[in-house]
């Protein structure tokens, strides 16, 4: 067969690049194998590994200008151009490494390519083999990376893509299992190739040289800078021992810069890229890896070869399938320097352990022989043939894409899989125990590498409070002594004496000897060094760690809700240090410290979900960083489908003289998306803190929404306005002045759009302070100075209002508006502002319409004012914002659901954009149930509302 590799640029020769030019010699041997490189990097004339291996350039990449490499392509002045235009195919938020040039002679080459395979090595050329290989061409992609945990936006064009492909060869089991539960039905054939090194002599390490060496591309996902923080610390310690960096990249500079300013101009040493590896391992006495996300391990492998053993992170990929922590090397959680510079100084003074882990480590490298790894391959070739000349292919991707369809995002891309926890165990009797609950219990599933149960009415402090009592059965029952803690996080945590270490772990173990609970190790920076089921909690015995997480994962029916370990109990080994007898340690911060005298350590029982636990006095008291008031929600809604409401509005209309539609023709347009309902279950979900929930309407009501629930009330314009103002008012400015009139309306409370959700767990303090101050938060953009102009949008003259009064009040020109969030408020601001500016408000609740006249109390003037009396401080929050009438904006809405980064989002429409009313009903009716699929307790009939009227659903506290 005629295969051809598809790289980025193969002359940079990093592992990935290495990694594929060694396996395309290996096919050569009874295929004819070729490789065709995007673009050609460096200045020097590029030698292919194997003469039978031809490679071809597209763009030469390495001069000041980029051109074409064929002849008759874009001349020079036009090829710049080209170059300077971003990609029509691969956007620059998946991969900025492609531009409208690259793209033109991708068409150029591959529409015409005669291979049998094409096989791509990152998801941007996925892209360009998706769109120009020819229809008959197979087409496999290699994965080069840890997926698993790579960022959403670089990942669209795997999730879009992978389903039309023909086969994906993959790494090892862990990328298997994320491949198969991202994609399902829809994935391709997937194969699992081993790493393999090439045949051939290789020279031994002595390890007696005092030299640590990483080889690594100088990119972001190197590392090489955790390498350069942990050295920082090995370095003063051992100066006689050298750190080289084999390996260029664009940090090069960055790095250099980084390691003068550690002051290790002395002790490391950048070498670049080096063209005889081999010999550079047989200088070496440890190597070091600090990479994130290597799927290829390609360099690991061939320090092993020259005996060399390893110390790195633990990263996902290939990394745990080439070294074997303990026993070849030693790894280390992620991004944790101090233990990295710990072990590193382990094997440096220990000769005896470096020399047995480097004699074990040449013993493992004969596994990465080449032989399984090709054999693999010609499997999957011959696999492929085979399938095209039954005829079977086109049939077995028309229901991968119908699978796809299916299961698809809103913008028809898989979902991404969540990654397993770090350090899950691999060995054979854990996968044995999964597997057997899941043929125990039908009920459950396996997501985000591990075995969960299925949700519809639990929410996740509901899951957090499940978890705690989880944990507190099995230290009770095997009479380990525990006390509850208190800290800032959403889940719960209890203390437990570190000589109960290893007790805990077996308590768990027969508290959960068939059960879906998971137990996660923690070091003292909070990282998972281990996880397995808690059944085998035992195994574990004897590990060092300072906490154990307590978990059993969840997941919703429609697998776009996932609660795992975020919301496991923490179990936290408290201990007393001899120097300070009188003095407990805990080894994270809690609301009362890290060192809690014995004498204030008095037990007292405290109650959350209906339980009773023990917990410490201090944790008993209304601690300084507490919010101890009530906290309302307010909600101003209108159906616009109403056709009472529209023929009430279109009489005040015509008696304004307004021209005025039919009221059935205005209703049939208008497009009710039920954004209202998902951010009610935004705050059911996420702020069960919220006391009641207020909406505002004309008249109007819901019909999902149970009136009957005690937390819930309807509030008519009439109620608000009293005596006050004109109605029927369709102006938003004179309804948001008169919020704070609300019967039984809390001092401190928040008012939402029904546009803006929560979009994760938050907590009271965000919005206020302990104290009763209000947050507020201000937005980047400028009010334009000078007064309202002709042509201003209301929303913006109802600004400038604003800040003649402050100006005139305060002596201050406000500049900034606000973020489109919960906007925080206190009822005694917005009643002073009626004190203060009784005639800039009694006209704005007298327009019934928008008007020049008005002022923005909610959204604005009660900042500003509370501002200046000491009643609103500015606050911080990460807010999200997108616009579904534009395409551009759209596209964020599958990395809102896929990492959910925001506290708060905002799906807005300014009615200007690309995108019909009917693309973005579509959207929002795939992307709402998604990110809220738990309907609400307010919501009438929903599993959660039987749940409430059951008195089954716990008040707050939790």
């Amino acid at each position: 067969m005629k295969v051809t590799f598809l790289l980025h640029a193969v002359d940079v020769l990093g592992d990935p690049e290495r990694a594929v030019l060694h396996q395309a010699s290996e096919l050569a041997a009874h295929h004819e194998v070729s490789v065709l490189s995007l673009f050609k990097a460096r200045r020097r004339r590029f030698t292919p590994y194997d003469g039978r291996v031809p490679v071809t350039f597209l763009v030469e990449g390495a001069g000041p200008q980029q051109t074409p490499v064929r002849e008759g392509g874009p001349d020079e002045a036009l090829a710049a151009a080209l170059a300077a235009r971003p990609s029509e195919l691969v956007e620059r938020r998946w991969d900025d490494g492609h531009n409208r040039l690259s793209d033109i002679e991708a068409e150029y080459a591959l529409t015409t390519l005669d291979t049998d395979v094409l096989v791509t090595t990152t998801p941007g050329l996925m892209v360009l083999a998706a769109r120009f290989a020819p229809a008959e061409t197979l087409l496999v992609h290699l994965e080069q990376r840890a997926s698993e945990v790579a960022e959403a936006t670089a990942l669209e064009p795997l999730l879009r893509h992978t389903a039309g492909f023909d086969a994906v060869v993959l790494p090892g089991a862990r990328a298997h299992e994320w491949y198969a539960e991202t994609f399902g039905a829809a994935a391709p054939r997937l194969q699992v190739v081993p790493p393999a090194l090439p045949e051939g002599f290789r020279p031994r390490s002595t390890l007696q040289t005092r030299i640590v060496t990483l080889a690594a591309r100088l990119e972001e996902n190197s590392g090489v800078d955790a390498a350069l923080d942990a050295w920082a610390r090995v370095s003063p310690l051992h100066p006689t021992w050298t750190l080289r960096i084999l390996g260029d990249g664009p940090l090069g500079g960055a790095l250099r810069r980084r390691r003068d300013q550690l002051g290790l101009h002395g002790t490391v040493q950048l070498v670049g890229e080096s063209t005889h590896p081999a010999e550079e391992w047989a200088k070496a006495s440890i190597a070091l890896t600090t990479t994130r996300t290597d799927a290829v391990g390609h360099s690991l492998m061939e320090a092993q070869a020259a005996g060399v053993p390893v110390v790195g992170f633990d990263s996902p990929g290939v990394l745990r399938d080439v070294v074997a922590d303990g026993r070849t090397g030693l790894l280390v959680p992620v991004d944790d320097t101090e233990l990295l510079a710990d072990r590193l100084v382990r094997l440096v003074q220990d000769d005896r352990l470096r020399l047995g882990l480097g004699s074990a480590a040449a013993e493992e490298a004969v596994r990465h022989a080449p032989a399984e790894a090709t054999a693999r391959w010609e499997q999957l070739l011959s696999a492929l043939a085979a399938e095209r000349a039954a005829g079977g292919r086109p049939a077995a991707k028309a229901a991968r894409a119908a699978a796809q369809a299916l299961l698809g995002g809103n913008d028809g891309a898989a979902r991404a899989a969540a990654p397993a926890p770090q350090g899950t165990a691999r060995n054979r009797a854990f996968k044995e125990a999964e597997e057997r609950l899941l043929k125990r219990d039908r009920g459950l599933v396996r997501d985000g590498g591990q075995v969960c149960r299925v949700i519809d009415a639990e929410s996740p402090f509901d899951i957090a409070q499940t978890n705690l009592a989880l944990t507190a059965d099995a230290l009770e029952a095997a009479g380990v002594p525990y006390f509850l803690a208190r800290d800032t996080k959403i889940r719960h945590s209890v203390a437990v004496h570190a000589d109960y270490r290893d007790a805990v772990l077996k308590a768990l173990a027969d508290r959960f000897p068939d059960g879906p609970v998971y137990v996660g190790l923690l070091n003292d920076a909070d990282t998972t060094i281990a996880t397995t089921l808690a059944q085998r909690a035992a195994d574990l015995v004897g590990t060092e760690c300072s906490g154990v997480r307590v978990y059993a994962p969840v997941v919703s029916a429609t697998g776009t809700l996932r609660l795992g370990a975020t919301y496991g109990c923490l179990v936290s080994f408290w201990y007393h240090d001899k120097e300070e007898p009188h003095f407990f340690h805990s080894p994270r911060r809690t609301l009362i410290g890290q060192r809690v005298p014995r004498a204030s350590m008095r037990r007292m029982p405290a109650v959350l979900g209906g339980r009773t636990y023990p917990t410490v006095e201090p944790y008993t008291h209304t601690l300084h960083h507490d919010v101890p008031f009530p906290i309302d929600a307010v909600y101003t809604w209108v159906d616009g489908s109403d056709v009472n409401w529209l023929e009430r509005k279109n009489a005040v209309l015509a008696s304004m003289g307004i021209v005025t539609e039919d009221a059935a023709t205005s209703a049939a347009r208008f497009r009710n998306r039920d954004e209202l309902r998902f951010s009610l279950r935004s705050l059911d979900m996420y702020a069960p803190w919220i006391r009641n929930i207020y909406l505002v309407t004309d008249q109007q009501v819901p019909p999902w929404l149970d009136t009957r629930h005690p937390r819930v009330r309807v509030v008519d314009h009439t109620e608000i306005f009293g005596g006050e103002g004109a109605l029927p008012t369709y102006n938003s400015h004179a309804i948001e002045s008169r919020l704070h009139h609300i019967d039984g309306l809390a001092e401190h409370f928040l008012y939402f759009n029904d546009d803006v959700f929560a979009a994760r767990p938050i907590q009271p303090s965000l919005f206020f302070l302990g104290n009763g101050a209000a947050k507020h938060f201000m937005s980047s953009n400028a009010i334009p100075m000078g007064p309202a102009l002709e042509g201003d949008e209301f929303s913006r003259i109802a600004a400038k209002n604003n800040r003649d009064l402050i100006q005139g009040m305060f002596g201050q020109t406000l500049v900034n508006s606000f973020i489109h969030a919960p906007h925080p408020l206190r009822r005694s601001v917005m009643a002073d502002l009626e004190t203060h500016f009784p005639d800039a408000l009694r006209r704005t609740a007298h327009n019934r319409l928008r008007d020049p006249s008005d002022v923005s109390v909610a959204s604005s003037l009660h900042h500003y004012f509370g501002y200046h009396t000491g009643r609103s401080v500015p606050g911080r929050i990460s807010s999200g914002f997108v616009n579904v009438g534009l395409s551009e904006q759209v596209k964020k809405l599958n990395g809102l659901l896929a990492s959910r980064p925001n506290d708060v989002f905002c799906l807005n429409d300014f009615h200007d954009g690309d995108v019909s009313e009917d693309e973005q009903d579509a959207t929002l009716a795939a992307f709402l149930p998604s990110y809220f699929p738990i309907a609400s307790q307010f919501e009438t009939g929903s599993p959660r509302n039987e749940h409430f009227h059951a008195g089954r659903i716990a008040a707050w506290p939790l």
